[in-house]
């Protein structure tokens, strides 16, 4: 019997990361559920198994601020015999105060979390499926990654890293049987808000402007699987990122795509 693939998804204990392991679970995948709440993977992880039998849920707790992290997490795999075909790098979070008032090491928490670690648990799964010529790795970026700089928090620029490094990994990797996307979502429906602390602020925004995330993850995982570099869920937020976006790219970006040499599949 075929063994089947597994997705590891880092921040899969609520909001997007848990809706992408409902959704992956549904088809057949086995997953690796990371994040600091180990008590709600356990339970999502129980979820699953009474929903999908036959395929392994495994949890594993571990804090992406910590550098250490994404070794242990690949160490944990090797150790379970988990190839990891399917690279979810959804964990994060967004400061609540200007850059200049924020402690370094709160900071240094961000980048690590959504810069280093994102980046480096790339780089410890590819060569894996660079070997089965065969891999997923949907990197969760924003909307906001398309709006012109402002003053403002490190978010923006830590998401527009995310898709930009998105896109080179996807022009690199395509020919090796890997397709990489940017999954920028706008705003959803999760605990996002509530964890920040910006839920009046966010309950005040109009209707029109949000997303379950079930719809994010269904198109999400779309884009990546036809091999689309960039994904925008939602007519609004592909509205919104073409107007922020330069003209020669603009179009690029309502299809999905961008100037790669490597026919979008």
């Amino acid at each position: 019997m075929t063994t089947p693939r597994t997705a590891l998804i880092t921040g899969a204990s609520a909001g997007i990361g848990a809706t992408f392991a409902r959704h992956l679970a549904a088809r057949g995948y086995q997953l690796l559920l990371v994040a600091r709440r180990t008590d709600r993977l356990q339970q999502l992880a129980a979820e699953l198994t009474r929903q999908h039998s036959g395929r392994r849920y495994e949890v594993f707790g571990a804090d992406l601020t910590d550098p250490a992290a994404p070794k242990a997490i690949m160490d944990y795999a090797n150790a379970q015999g988990l190839d990891i075909d399917v690279l979810i790098n959804n964990a994060g979070l967004s400061g609540k105060t200007a850059f200049a008032d924020t402690p370094w090491d709160t900071l240094a928490g961000e980048i690590q979390l959504m810069v280093t670690a994102q980046t480096e648990l790339a780089h410890l799964v590819i060569p894996g499926m660079k070997k089965r010529r065969w891999g997923r790795i949907v990197n969760l970026s924003s909307v906001a990654a398309f709006a012109p700089p402002a003053a403002s928090l490190l978010y923006t620029g830590i998401k527009s890293y995310v898709l930009n490094t998105s896109q080179a990994l996807d022009m690199e990797l395509k020919p090796h049987g890997i397709h990489v996307t940017a999954l920028c979502p706008g705003f959803t429906h999760t605990e996002f808000h509530d964890v920040m602390g910006t839920r009046d602020k966010a309950n005040h925004l109009p209707r029109i402007l949000w997303q379950q995330p079930e719809a994010v993850v269904a198109e999400g995982w779309k884009a990546v699987q036809n091999g689309k570099p960039v994904c925008v869920p939602g007519l609004v937020n592909k509205i919104s990122a073409a107007a922020m976006t330069p003209l020669p790219v603009r179009l690029g970006y309502l299809a999905g795509r961008t100037l790669n040499p490597f026919k979008n599949s």
